[in-house]
């Protein structure tokens, strides 16, 4: 009866920050694929677009920075999901739009979550 409660941890503020930088990566992610598949829809748009992403995206992967490199395979693969969204192949046109709005609609919700967890943590602190 007598039970001490424990409390939660009150989350440090380097924790938080990385949680707040993770949760604004994540939303700007989603947003960025959103508009790229919006520009996919525009034929010769959509393949300049994704080529340029995919050679960013190869060029993060030359880097020496481990974060660079697992930055890099996730946008050069948005280019190439973009670049073979225009391609006249019925069944990788469907997939790769498809797995191109699964993906910025999966970076969304991760942003809103590590949000919240973001929030959640600050009124812990105070």
């Amino acid at each position: 009866m007598n039970e001490i409660e424990k409390r939660d941890e009150i989350p440090s503020a380097s924790k938080l920050s990385k949680l707040g930088i993770t949760a604004i990566g994540y939303t700007a992610g989603g947003i960025f694929l959103f508009l790229l598949n919006i520009a996919a829809r525009l034929r010769g748009l959509g393949l300049v677009i994704g080529g340029v992403v995919c050679i960013v995206g190869i060029a993060s992967l030359l880097s020496k920075d481990p974060a660079d490199r697992k930055a890099g395979v996730v946008i050069a693969a948005a280019g190439a999901l973009t670049v073979l969204s225009k391609t006249n192949i019925p069944v990788i046109t469907t997939i790769s739009g498809t797995l191109l709005s699964i993906g910025a609609i999966g970076l969304l919700v991760l942003g809103i979550w590590n949000g919240i967890k973001f929030f959640i943590g600050l009124k812990k602190r105070s």
